[in-house]
């Protein structure tokens, strides 16, 4: 397999690989383009080609006889059709491209599969439009190589996904009150919902089954959060009931009530068509009008009392005196004389208050187009600190939920700062760690912090200095290193024990399900437990003899595995992507509550929960075929 990127992400795939699915893996990384033409001189002076075997990608001579093996790792300034030909892509069974930008992976795309048309390819995307219509391209071009391919083969032959979506919910759910890890399939909402360790005597409220326990305790609610490296110190995957049962005193992860969601709003559509009537016009100015028009109602019933005129024409000569459109009174009544000096006062009153009005308008409506600022009394929200790649998507993660939301970011220009201002969310421009700035963000008020820079030591900054304002503040910081994330999650735990604290990798949560689509797998998200993480997979039963002919508690391999659903759909019917909402009209696919003694049948296609060991396993039990194989 190949893996082309420009950050951690493509490291992090790399070693998932290679760890994990014990695949061979050329890393291709930037580099200088020297060394790169150097790598190719030295391939042109051997007379070889870039060959593939179980070993790993050597240059191989004519006779096919293995010479001298090349690095895992090489420098290339960028993934050309060469660079690409160079490290193998062109008899790799998969192909991963995560550079950051969305230009770069597509034109890397559409050279390898020109290259290789029956290449597996997996394609880092932030633009989902962008990403939708390469990935229906692709497609067809492997269609065209092959026109007989099957179905199930050619949907796993281009996955175009974006590590901004995937990590997104779990961000999200993980600073919300009430919100809880959350993977959308088939429409349906899974809700993983961290349970405190119960009191003695006191039962926890069961749900559709046990997805971890924590390694929290009842004498230590925080725990420590442990990592795939923690050993019996750290949480436990996927337990069985009698595991449960003896875990007396451990918090959980349970899988509770599914519910339906509709297709998914799109963060356009949560911003405002104009500014209502209230925002328009001041308090003050609302009640000044409302002054002049019962002034005005009151000289109109006045005029009809004292003047025998009907209201209809006492109304009429009212407005014409209060605009002074109206002949003098000279030669009528002292009362209709009275009454018409009245109503050229409140005239002379309503001039001003239509140019404020005007004003006023006018100020409004220049200031749609500018960033909000956080509004006087905005308690219990959540502060969000960046508005790059990550921030944006968890911005529009928020809003959906219709979570308060205040934006801290240091460049105007950043990618999140236009859909702030669609969505109408309070925006504070400024470095976090200035003085100020997060005053700025009322996080005095706030009910959670969510640190999403790109930069681990502004987010500790900045986590750190939120403490120092508000010790029961709720936090979640991004981080990247394991290492340096345990060390901070200790420390802090120890000086605000009352806070909680959580710590989570974008590249950590978006590595399983990169890595399930180079195996070929449909993998529909990533649920944190604390360092660790549950993988949620479509899998088609045949091929896997762990599931094949198996009844469904069979098929259970506790720490390992769990079958959660079944798509009830005729294959002919089914979904190619349970990820991606359904319409209102259709009726969901899958069913939740399984029988624990089905039979798994060769044609049924299967929603398990896995961990990432455990998902590595039956991926490499199963083969992987490439497009065109039988």
């Amino acid at each position: 397999m190949v893996v082309c990127g420009d950050d951690g992400l493509a490291q992090r795939l790399a070693d998932e690989l290679r760890d994990v699915y014990r695949q061979q893996v050329v890393l291709v990384v930037p580099g200088d383009q020297e060394e790169e033409r150097s790598a190719r001189r030295t391939a042109q002076r051997l007379g070889t080609t870039v060959g593939v075997r179980s070993g790993g990608f050597s240059p191989e001579g004519a006779d096919g006889a293995l010479l001298q093996p090349l690095e895992e790792e090489f420098l290339a300034s960028a993934p050309t059709e060469d660079v690409l030909r160079l490290a193998g892509a062109d008899r790799a069974s998969a192909l991963a491209l995560l550079y950051e930008d969305d230009e770069t992976n597509l034109r890397a795309a559409l050279a390898a599969r020109r290259l290789s048309p029956g290449l597996r390819l997996v394609v880092r995307m932030y633009n989902r439009k962008l990403g939708q219509y390469l990935e229906e391209l692709l497609d067809q071009a492997v269609l065209m190589a092959e026109p007989g391919i099957d179905r199930a083969v050619l949907e796993a032959s281009t996955t175009v996904l974006s590590d901004a979506d995937t990590a997104a919910p779990a961000l999200a759910a993980t600073a919300t009150a009430g919100t809880s890890r959350v993977v959308q399939a088939d429409g349906l909402l899974l809700r993983a919902a961290e349970r405190t360790p119960p009191e003695r005597g006191e039962v926890a409220p069961a749900g559709l089954c046990t997805l971890a326990l924590l390694s929290s305790t009842t004498s230590d609610p925080a725990g420590a959060e442990g990592s795939d490296s923690s050993g019996p110190a750290g949480p436990e995957l996927l337990p069985d009931d009698r595991t449960v049962l003896r875990a007396a005193g451990r918090g959980s992860i349970v899988l509770e009530t599914v519910h339906h969601t509709g297709p998914t709003m799109h963060a356009r559509r949560l911003s405002r068509h104009g500014a209502p009537l209230r925002k328009l016009f001041s308090t003050r100015l609302r009640w000044a009008l409302a002054g002049i028009v019962v002034c005005v109602l009151a000289l109109s019933v006045t005029t009809t009392v004292l003047t025998d005129a009907d209201p209809v024409h006492a109304a009429y000569l009212t407005l014409l005196d209060l605009f002074a459109i109206n002949d003098p009174a000279v030669e009528e009544s002292t009362t209709r004389q009275v009454l018409q000096l009245l109503s050229g006062l409140v005239g002379l009153a309503l001039l001003p208050l239509l140019v404020a009005g005007a004003l006023e308008a006018l100020g409004t409506f220049r200031a749609a187009g500018a960033l909000r600022r956080p509004p006087r009394g905005l308690s219990a929200h959540v502060v969000l600190l960046g508005l790059g790649r990550i921030g944006t998507r968890v911005l529009a993660r928020l809003r959906e939920l219709d979570i308060p939301v205040v934006c801290v970011e240091e460049d105007p220009e950043a990618r999140g700062v236009p859909l702030a201002r669609s969505l109408g969310v309070p925006v504070v421009l400024g470095d976090v760690t200035d003085e100020g700035v997060l005053e700025a963000a009322k996080i005095h008020r706030a009910h959670a912090l969510l640190a999403l820079t790109s930069s681990d030591t502004t987010n500790l900054e900045a986590t750190l200095y939120a403490r120092t304002i508000k010790n029961d503040l709720k936090v979640a910081l991004r981080l990247y290193h394991d290492d340096f994330a345990t060390a901070v999650y200790r420390t802090l735990r120890t000086a605000h024990p009352d806070a909680l604290t959580r710590s989570r990798s974008v590249t950590h949560l978006a590595a399983p399900a990169f890595a399930g689509a180079m195996m070929g797998r449909q993998i529909l998200g990533a649920i944190p437990v604390e360092r660790r993480v549950l993988v949620f997979a479509a899998l088609l039963v045949r091929g896997h003899p762990r599931l094949e002919g198996r009844t469904v508690a069979e098929a259970f391999r506790p720490g390992a595995w769990r079958v959660l659903a079944l798509d009830t759909a005729e294959p002919a019917a089914r979904r190619p992507d349970l990820a991606i909402p359904h319409d209102d009209g259709e009726h969901p696919q899958l069913l939740w509550d399984l029988h624990p003694g089905y039979v798994l049948r060769p044609q049924d296609r299967v929603v398990i929960a896995a961990t990432r060991q455990g998902l590595a396993e039956l991926l490499r039990a199963a083969p992987s075929r490439r497009p065109g194989q039988e």
